[in-house]
């Protein structure tokens, strides 16, 4: 169990920097059904879930959890969900209805918003959702159904308080100025401030760069945490990183040996390789409809290698390739800014220079050619080498 689960708040007095919204989850509950549905929105991180299984546990409610695979399915909710939201628990004195990441449902889903609102009008059971953006386009009927309560991101001195309390209790022995400096780093995000401390916990490494700030988006890692522990469709998970397909696709390259064994990590790197059969065909062809059928493997194709969901703590690692790639760019550095100086001054083109540069090179150790092109030291070192 990684230390985000382990550490999970199971009751609200456990729910750190959210009082205002604890209380309104609290008068939510209270005067149910007065409103039918609570959705609980914010950044990543603030314990928007938490809270909504703590509410569950605080009032002896049984939760039935909803995705937006569930929504897209109308045969389903009218078979086994719709009773479900219906019907009294047999051990609870009553049930929440746990929808998590709704705006996963798209408006052009079969089922998905309308079937949603339909689900909010019928509910003998308060709808609790959780989302990072409630103010989408799509979202605009569920908003007229729902009590809406922000989550805000965590400061700095509650993420260190929280954080620090985790360290001691998994006798970690870590400096207070070593996980404030994980604290700032997290930017208000608490689950990824307490999966870095794991990460951390099991090196000496004491060298955070605070320079590189974690993205206020989706990270990569908190993506492959997704695509590799759950069990889903995934289909607009990368729409939350900057990163584009390839470069997702070498960081899932690098990371399935972590997660995959045996039969699964032979379907993981067989829906891989589909992946990249298109991306070669995308930039072959310039058939760029051909991206969704990269998404596709590169998503649900990975996530449904696997037979069911896993848990745990994996640590990940950045590509290998990228490194090799960048290490090869950095040798080859001077060689481009020489070749370049001497297509500027031979009036052709830089590719070419570069394609000719070994029969070119004896001229370009002359002095006088060096003078002429105007070249560093380093690039005359370059040459002599």
């Amino acid at each position: 169990m990684s230390l985000a689960e382990k550490y999970r708040a199971i009751k609200f007095s456990d729910i750190v920097g959210q009082n205002k919204a604890v209380e309104e989850v609290k008068s939510f509950l209270k005067n149910f059904p007065k409103k039918k549905a609570l959705v609980l929105y914010g950044p990543a991180g603030t314990g928007k879930t938490s809270l909504a299984l703590a509410a569950a546990k605080e009032n002896n409610l049984e939760v039935l959890e909803l995705n937006s695979s569930d929504l897209r399915n109308r045969a389903k909710l009218e078979e086994t969900l719709k009773p479900a939201t219906q019907q009294s628990p047999l051990f609870k004195k009553g049930k929440i209805i746990l929808m998590d990441e709704v705006d996963g449902v798209t408006g052009t889903d079969v089922g998905g918003i309308p079937e949603l609102v339909k689900l909010i009008n019928t509910t003998n059971f308060p709808i609790i959702m959780t989302c990072n953006d409630v103010w989408q386009s799509k979202l605009s009927p569920v908003r007229a159904k729902s009590k809406l309560v922000e989550m805000k991101p965590l400061n700095m001195e509650t993420i260190t308080y929280v954080i620090s309390a985790i360290s001691q209790k998994e006798s970690f022995d870590k400096p207070d100025i070593f996980l404030k400096q994980i604290a700032i780093k997290s930017q208000g995000d608490l689950r990824a401030a307490i999966n870095d401390l794991e990460s951390y916990s099991q090196t000496n490494d004491m060298t955070i760069d605070l320079s590189e700030k974690r993205s206020v988006e989706e990270n990569i890692f908190n993506i492959l945490r997704r695509l590799f522990k759950e069990r889903n469709e995934f289909l607009d998970l990368f729409d939350s990183t900057s990163l584009s397909l390839d470069e997702i696709l070498l960081w899932i390259e690098e990371n399935i040996p972590k997660e995959y064994k045996n039969v699964a990590l032979a379907k993981a790197y067989r829906s891989l390789g589909n992946a990249d059969l298109f991306r070669g065909r995308i930039y072959r062809n310039q058939s760029w409809r051909f991206l969704i059928y990269q998404n596709i493997f590169q998503s649900a194709g990975i996530s449904f290698a696997k037979n069911s969901k896993s848990d745990g703590f994996t640590r990940y690692e950045r590509p290998r390739r990228i490194l090799k790639i960048w290490l090869n760019n950095q040798k080859i550095a001077k060689k481009k800014t020489i070749a370049k100086k001497y297509a500027s001054f031979v009036h052709c083109s830089t590719k070419r220079a570069m394609c000719d540069f070994p029969l070119l090179k004896p001229i370009l150790k002359q002095e006088s050619v060096q003078k002429k092109l105007k070249l560093s030291d380093e690039e005359i070192d370059f040459l002599s080498k």
